[in-house]
């Protein structure tokens, strides 16, 4: 899509934009910016490209930055964008801010470097001014890295939930990748739940889906691929520390969301998940210990995680560690070209832990 150039004519507005300039927007895209500069004018021209032309897009430069006000100022001409500076104040500061900023019937938190596919808008309004019952409406992704579609691009979410399934809280501590990434939400709605709260850094999204649940509001998935989610070089993935302190925080909002509504199904689920937490972090951990030589460290690890779950994959790295490690050594980079299943469910985890530890932080 050609970007507007600074100083070109101001183009006549469609009824759409028309209604948008007068500050009656349906839809309210929220934006903060923070070391985005090689990505932000992509997220931008997707919003632009929109079918549907009711919208506003509020970007927050959370630096601030003088290149990300360049990149905005590209744009000068489309009285839809607003750029709003401050000083860093992280994601929850930032959408706080934005919000504060914005006038639409619906929010939409965008990361500064994905991207809605141009029916997004139009597919949303579609389903929310025909089902007033529904106070979220999430949508399932592409995922691509570097310009190319992922392994992953048929569907972000492997749980295929229909639009008439609610979700709940065994939904959303049961199953990772049902969290509904992309999401439009009425005002009434972020308000009530009290928007990304303070205190929810790393977890801010889940920890506001787990209080709508609780508190009765009607969330739900579209299972379209409306847009388009980017998995960057700096994944959280290369930083096990990351993951850990992402897995720590979705532990403690899911246990206080269970302990809240008191149900012994929901804590059933709950100590599943945290066993399942475990079993992953000893995995990792024996991984680690063997990658760097720690054959004895490897070993405690994977007995660890084969006390959580008496698994065929803990089966084996227990046996491969503790009785012959030397052929696990040369059969483990076999493993990781042929294992194809088990590369998708990296990359799962990988995105899910790079949305909520690599950006804004």
């Amino acid at each position: 899509m050609a970007r507007p150039q600074s100083g070109a004519p101001i183009p006549a507005l469609d009824a759409d934009q028309d209604a948008v300039a007068r500050g009656q927007p349906a839809f309210s895209i929220l934006c903060s910016a923070y070391r985005c500069e090689a990505y932000l004018a992509d997220t931008i021209d997707s919003v632009v490209g929109q079918t549907l032309a009711d919208w506003e897009l509020i970007i927050v430069d959370n630096g601030p930055s003088d290149a990300i006000a360049a990149i905005v100022d590209r744009y000068r001409d489309d009285p839809r964008i607003r750029l709003i500076r401050q000083q860093n104040s992280g994601l929850i500061g930032g959408m706080a801010t934005a919000v504060d900023a914005s006038t639409g019937q619906y929010l939409v938190p965008l990361d500064s470097d994905d991207m809605l596919t141009p029916a997004f808008c139009r597919r949303m309004a579609e389903v929310l001014d025909s089902r007033s019952e529904i106070d979220v409406l999430s949508c399932d992704a592409r995922v691509f890295r570097d310009g190319e579609e992922h392994d992953l691009a048929n569907s972000f979410l492997r749980k295929r939930l229909g639009l008439e399934h609610r979700l709940t809280l065994a939904d959303m501590i049961g199953e990772h990748d049902v969290i509904p990434y992309f999401a439009v939400f009425r005002r009434d709605a972020w308000l009530a739940a009290g928007g990304y709260a303070p205190g929810t850094d790393l977890v801010e999204d889940i920890a506001l889906y787990l209080r709508l649940i609780v508190s009765g509001h009607d969330v739900r998935v579209l299972p379209e691929r409306l847009t388009r989610y980017r998995l960057r070089g700096d994944s959280a993935s290369r930083d096990p520390s990351g993951v850990e302190a992402f897995e720590s925080a979705c532990e403690r909002v899911y246990s206080g969301a269970a302990l809240e509504s008191g149900d012994p199904a929901i804590l059933s689920v709950l100590a599943e998940r945290i066993r399942g937490f475990r079993y992953e972090q000893a995995l990792r951990r024996a991984r680690w210990a063997f990658v760097n030589g720690d054959v004895a460290g490897a070993r405690r690890a994977s007995r660890a995680a084969f006390s959580q779950r008496r698994t065929m994959r803990g089966a084996v790295v227990l046996v491969g560690v503790s009785v012959a490690p030397g052929a696990l050594r040369v059969i483990r980079p076999l493993k990781h070209r042929v294992s194809r299943g088990a590369s998708r469910v990296v990359a799962r985890v990988a995105a899910l832990a790079d949305r909520h530890t690599v950006r804004e932080r």
